[in-house]
């Protein structure tokens, strides 16, 4: 749910932070005193366009927070998906944070994270609606009519099934294409295979031979120069006269003398002791290596040879050794395909006809209960509306398929089926069915609007519902309506509604108040939560529009019905 939203010198605001709860939340006050530049500062702050205009005068920046508690068990996945794409951490809830510069740039966040506008809109439509004169509306989306729809109509299981149908029927066609593609050039491609594969096997390589023949390589090269520093290093420890080793035995002999008159000189004769043998084992490392060293020159070119084959077959097929193997592996497939690809495609074709027959039949059982539901759908709306001041209103979901090769019976579909989906109203009489998206009346459409939430509240999963404008050109027993459709609305959502209706305002179970004064020589507004007497006066206030011992009978009056 929303549960926090604060303001920083937007507008005529200077600083004000509105909580709400759960439940139905309204928002009330005069004419003017700023109500719905809450929910304007709300939609900036969820991605909606921002301009410098909305920065408070004076102020280098306005600031626009709102918090929401998230439940993450309850959200879809792909909005989790989303969030996570966005390097966004879910702890407690979510937190949307819109900059606005008086310079006319603006800074988008999400939980800290910089992030753009896209996607803070991207993420925030799936957990909240703002219906009114805003944009922030899923239900114009044809995507979420359909989803709607279904959910609305016990589908799911349904479109789940015929989207995994669709993805195996859409790979089965990339494989038969991509094999048919293929076999116009087959003849030539096998030949290129062959050459690769036989390339690179009689090469014959080894996983670490490269490294091996880079070593050996170095060592060839250096070979002299080896041999000249093993017999200095053996003459100098072994074999002049002069050598080391003789004379370490000299100092270990005079050492033994010494530690038997003076035990000091004991850790000193084992320490030259333990040395003898290791330099002993140096010296005929050295004998055997000097002796070893390979000059050979032909052995040379063949290393620098067979390095330059691993170097030419790594420009063809791989940066790696692993990279060239893996390729003729590869190509081994490829080719064995080419060789059996008639056999091969006749099998996926027969495949491909198997599954497309299974989901032509499965789209269409789908799409004969979305009619069907879409025609309880239609009347329940009119029915509605009729009950919101709306009686003349038709409404209409109109499901058509266009043409295509994805079905038997020549259908284009997708994950979701063959249907394509439009939402229709004709709020007038005489006047054509249209797509909702083109309604203009902010207060017809969010009445539409709560109409199609209160008959689909079970399968829309978007949790918080916003209504602006929605008390539009009604009055009276519709009033009450409304207020009891918000209120029924707000046992599965939460409810936030501004209203100049007391009908409306007496269901809320919050009840916050915008008041604008002048303090010095600035306009200032502030936000109140009210209780008991203050809600009874503000009730009395909207009735009559002066709080008399009258109005505030009839505001207690109005608050006991709408308890009951």
């Amino acid at each position: 749910m929303l549960h926090e939203l604060h303001i920083t010198n937007f507008s005529i605001i200077d600083d004000a932070t509105v909580e709400f709860g759960k439940g139905f939340n309204v928002i009330t006050g005069e004419t003017g005193a700023g109500k719905s530049i809450i929910i304007n500062a709300l939609s900036l702050s969820l991605g909606e366009r921002a301009a410098s205009e909305h920065v408070r005068s004076g102020e280098k920046e306005a600031r626009i927070e709102s918090y929401f508690e998230i439940n993450t068990k309850k959200m879809s996945t792909h909005v989790r998906d989303a969030i996570r794409d966005a390097g966004v951490t879910i702890d407690d809830g979510l937190i949307f944070k819109r900059v606005i510069l008086s310079q006319g740039k603006n800074r988008a966040y999400i939980n800290s994270s910089m992030a753009n506008v896209q996607t803070l809109s991207d993420i925030s439509r799936n957990i909240i609606d703002i219906h009114g004169q805003y944009e922030h509306q899923s239900l114009l989306s044809n995507d979420n009519q359909l989803d709607l729809l279904d959910m609305f109509s016990g589908l799911i299981k349904d479109r789940d099934e015929v989207g995994r149908l669709y993805e195996s029927l859409s790979s089965l066609k990339s494989r038969v294409r991509s094999i048919e593609e293929k076999d116009r050039e087959r003849v030539q491609r096998m030949d290129i295979l062959k050459h690769q594969i036989n390339e690179i096997e009689s090469a014959g390589l080894r996983q670490d031979e490269e490294e091996e023949l880079m070593e050996e390589e170095k060592v060839l090269g250096s070979a002299g120069h080896l041999a000249e520093l093993a017999n200095q290093s053996h003459e100098l420890l072994y074999a002049s006269d002069n050598a080391t080793l003789p004379s370490i035995s000299t100092i270990i002999e005079h050492l033994r003398k010494i530690s038997e008159i003076d035990s000091r000189a004991k850790d000193a004769l084992k320490s030259a002791a333990d040395a003898l043998p290791l330099l002993e084992e140096t010296s005929y490392f050295l004998r055997d290596y000097k002796d070893s060293i390979d000059f050979n020159p032909d052995r040379l070119e063949q290393v620098q040879q067979r390095l330059e084959l691993i170097k030419a077959l790594k420009r063809k097929y791989g940066s790696s050794i692993r990279e060239i193997l893996d390729y003729r592996d590869t190509s081994l497939i490829e080719l064995e395909e080419l060789k059996h690809s008639e056999e091969i495609l006749d099998s996926l074709k027969s495949e491909l006809d198997d599954v497309r027959k299974t989901f032509t039949d499965k789209a269409r059982t789908l799409s004969r209960k979305r009619n069907a539901a879409a025609k309880k759908v239609e009347s329940a709306v009119v029915n509605q509306l009729a009950e919101l001041s709306m009686p003349d209103t038709q409404f209409s979901i109109l499901l058509t398929q266009q043409s295509g090769n994805d079905t038997l019976d020549g259908w284009e579909a997708n994950q979701t089926g063959i249907d394509n989906i439009e939402f229709l109203i004709s709020p007038n009489v005489g006047e054509d069915l249209k797509p909702m998206a083109k309604i203009v009346s902010g207060g017809e459409l969010s009445r539409i609007m709560l109409a199609l939430k209160g008959i689909m509240a079970k399968g829309d999963n978007i949790p918080v519902l916003v209504f602006d404008e929605i008390d539009a050109g009604i009055g009276g027993k519709t009033a009450e309506t409304v207020g009891k459709k918000l209120k029924a609305l707000s046992k599965n959502h939460q409810v936030i509604c501004i209203t100049h209706l007391p009908q409306i305002a007496s269901y809320a179970d919050r009840h916050m108040k915008i008041e604008k004064e002048v303090t010095n020589k600035r306009t200032v507004v502030s936000i109140k939560q009210l209780e008991r007497n203050d809600r009874t006066a503000e009730i009395a206030r909207m009735l009559s529009g002066e709080i008399s011992d009258l109005s505030l009978s009839h505001a207690k009056e109005l608050l006991k019905r709408a308890a009951h």
